[in-house]
Order: structure tokens, then C-alpha cells, then sequence
């Protein structure tokens, strides 16, 4: 029986989300590169933001998301723009992505003077507001927010840079933040971003994950739908005993 059945917690698979990040992406080819990955199966296009400040890497901003939303909703491709927010301060730029055509918004918690009126700022964007815990950052931060979160990202890495190890600490602190959501009786995505590949993602989601970052383990291959099938098939067989 799988750790989410231990736990009396149903995840159906078709609540199962794969999210490349274009952070690993051949950036002069991004557009066909996120058609091939939603080809693929991909459900989500994640968008890693760094701002050289809160983290040491400089990425991408606001112009090149909403080139992107252009360029996929001219191909009518539906996956919808994961943005993750590692920047200091937040605010300012919420309703920059949001006009650039963002879905979602994850920012840290720890970069925001006041994170109630951060989150509800993305919620009256029109956008899913997201709240981004680093490894050790603790989980408290929910204590009073659940109310307002449409997703939870636990960063499995220290957030900054691509093709980092997974921090195996991540499985017990997945499982506590799924009880979290599940007591809360809110439709609240769990979504793990670092390190996560083929040959771990089934104990990803067994620890209570149903969204999955991966960079690298998909941009790295030759074949983006075999690997995101390859990833689906592993989560199906560590979940199987939960449906």
C-alpha cells in the first residue's frame, strides 16, 4: 500500500501534473520547445523567475511570458504559464505577469513585507496564488493561509540554479504539507520543483506531490513525450493502491 493509502488520502491519477521548466530549455528554440514538451503531455509550463538578488541567478521576465502565452495560444496549445517567483521584493511585478499571461503565481514567503496581502494581489490579478517553501523554510506559513493558496510549491533544491540533487528531507516535509491541505478541505495543488526524475518521482507522489517540476530530467532527453510517459507510468505504479 502506497504512503498516501497509509494516510486514508485519494489522489486520482488525473490530478497528476508534469510541469517542465524552460529554465532548462534551449532558449534560442523556446517556442518550439514548449510546443514540443505540451505535445508531449506536459499539463503545466513552468517559468522560472531570478532576479540576482533573492537568488544568484538573473533569468527572464514579464515580455518573454507574454511572447510565450502569445506564441501558444496562436498554436492553440492550452497548457497553461507556471510562474514561480524568486525575486525580492514581489509585489510589483504580480500584475506585470499577470497582463503577460500567466495562470499561475508562486512567490516566497520570505520575500514579502506582508505575504496575506501578496497572495490576495495575484488572487485579484485573476491569476492562482502560489506560496513557495524553501527547504528550510518552515511549514507554519500555513497556518493562517490556507484560506488563500490555490497552490503549495515545496522547492526540493536551494532555489537559484537548475540540475541540483534532490534533497531526500523533501519526502517527509510532502507528506506533513499533504495533511496540511487535506485538512484544510481545499482544492490545493502540491507541487515539488528540484531534482525531480524518472527514477524518483514515484516517491514523490507517493509522499503526497501531484504537481512535478522537472528541468533537466525532460529538456535533458531526446525524447520529451517518452520521458514525461516514462514519469506518468512511475507515478501510476507507486499510486496504484491509493485509487
Amino acid at each position: 500500500m502506497s504512503e498516501l493509502a497509509d494516510r486514508g488520502i485519494i489522489v486520482r491519477m488525473n490530478e497528476f501534473w508534469i510541469a517542465p521548466s524552460i529554465l532548462a530549455a534551449d532558449f534560442a528554440r523556446l517556442g518550439e520547445e514548449v510546443e514540443a514538451v505540451a505535445a508531449g503531455g506536459a499539463d503545466l509550463i513552468h517559468f522560472d523567475v531570478m532576479d540576482n538578488h533573492y537568488v544568484p541567478a538573473l533569468t527572464i521576465g514579464p515580455p518573454v511570458c507574454e511572447r510565450l502565452h502569445e506564441h501558444l495560444r496562436a498554436r492553440e496549445i492550452e497548457a497553461p504559464i507556471d510562474v514561480h517567483l524568486m525575486v525580492k521584493p514581489v509585489d510589483s511585478i504580480v500584475p506585470e505577469f499577470a497582463r503577460a499571461g500567466a495562470s499561475y503565481i508562486s512567490f516566497h514567503p520570505e520575500a514579502s513585507d506582508h505575504v496575506d496581502r501578496t497572495l490576495q494581489l495575484i488572487r485579484d490579478s485573476g491569476c492562482k496564488a502560489g506560496l513557495v517553501f524553501n527547504p528550510a523554510t518552515p511549514l507554519s506559513w500555513l497556518d493562517h493561509l490556507t484560506d488563500k493558496v490555490d497552490l503549495v510549491l515545496l522547492m526540493s533544491v536551494n532555489p537559484g540554479f537548475g540540475g541540483q540533487k534532490f534533497i531526500e528531507s523533501t519526502i517527509g516535509k510532502l507528506a506533513a504539507a499533504r495533511e496540511i491541505i487535506a485538512g484544510s478541505g481545499r482544492d490545493i495543488r502540491l507541487e515539488v520543483d528540484g531534482g525531480v526524475k524518472v527514477d524518483n518521482i514515484g516517491r514523490i507522489a507517493s509522499a503526497g506531490a501531484d504537481t512535478f517540476v522537472a528541468g533537466t530530467a525532460i529538456f535533458g532527453t531526446d525524447d520529451y513525450a517518452a520521458t514525461i510517459s516514462a514519469m506518468r507510468g512511475e507515478i501510476a505504479n507507486a499510486t496504484a493502491s491509493a485509487g
